[in-house]
């Protein structure tokens, strides 16, 4: 009769093989094709470019090389001509929008989550317009009174981003969904929570994103965060990871080469958008985070 010892031997030896020939390999030929195919598109918000008009601003951008433009929500749909003219003949894109929305998605008020829904259709149309991977939407702050974090607040939320999605969709654009730390957001603190959410509203205008200021605070594994996202990833935020400033202005705290891996593994070809600020000249603090995150691009 068998002992336990001499299973716990077959498997440690031919059963093991056999683990990773049929499973260990195949996932090692998907993240090394996934990587191929995965592109590093930087990309600015308007207030971070240097310039004084928007047109100086694209300028210096595109000496940087940065391909995404990412612009706040707010008075968007009275922007669209004079952004479209601005962009026309430019390799710079609209990359996302970020909020801009009045009230919030959560409020036990109705009045502050109609004016959520009606701003954000708003804001969502004009994103359209400007080819926007998508707006950036956080379902409530700490601040803000909302429903108890419970079950039935959870299926509220889906129900509502399932026909926010489905107007966003329509407008060729999207609804993302931001984890925050605790220190902001209560309710929405992880990528893989914010993945669950788009999973439920199953609606092709609902994704997330990871921001790498709240991932450190939140996450334990960059990498990890952003591969259980999976297909809903659609952005990525990066700052730096102490005193969100430039990437590199808080030293060797500022690595991303963990979260990088995982994005390469997705193959992820959405935009990593700088939200921050600067302790120093921006004239040089801008242009050294850009080249940073290259390097540690590369690296990964």
């Amino acid at each position: 009769m068998s002992t336990r010892r001499d299973f716990i031997k077959k498997v440690s030896t031919g059963g093991a093989l056999a683990a990773v020939g049929a499973l260990s390999m195949p996932s090692f030929a998907f993240a090394a094709k996934s990587a191929k195919s995965a592109n590093l598109n930087i990309s600015l918000q308007e207030g971070i470019a240097i310039g004084k008009s928007l047109d100086e601003k694209l300028d210096y951008m595109e000496k940087l090389g940065v391909t995404g433009l990412e612009l706040g929500g707010g008075n968007l749909a009275k922007r669209v001509d004079e952004i479209k003219k601005a962009l026309s003949n430019r390799k710079i894109k609209v990359s996302a929008i970020c909020a801009g929305f009045g009230g919030w998605l959560l409020a036990d008020d109705p009045a502050e989550k109609q004016k959520c829904i009606d701003s954000t259709r708003e804001i969502l149309a004009a994103a359209g317009e400007l080819g926007s991977v998508g707006m950036i939407l956080v379902p409530a702050f700490n601040s803000q009174h909302s429903y108890p974090h419970t079950q039935e607040t959870r299926d509220r939320l889906v129900a509502d981003l399932k026909e926010l999605g489905a107007y966003a969709h329509e407008h060729k654009t999207s609804i993302i969904l931001e984890p925050l730390n605790r220190g902001e957001a209560f309710y929405l603190r992880q990528v893989a929570d914010a993945a669950s959410i788009c999973r439920d509203a199953d609606s092709p205008g609902v994704f997330c994103m990871g921001d790498f200021w709240h991932m450190t605070r939140e996450e334990t594994s960059d990498r990890g965060a952003f591969i259980s996202a999976g297909k809903y990833l659609k952005h990525v935020h990066i700052a730096s990871r102490k005193r969100r400033i430039m990437p590199g202005e808080d030293g060797e705290a500022d690595n991303y080469i963990d979260g990088f891996k995982g994005l390469k593994e997705l193959g992820y070809e959405g935009y990593i958008s700088f939200e921050c600020g600067t302790k120093g000249n921006k004239e040089e603090t801008l242009p050294a985070a850009v080249k940073l995150i290259r390097e540690q691009w590369k690296k990964a």
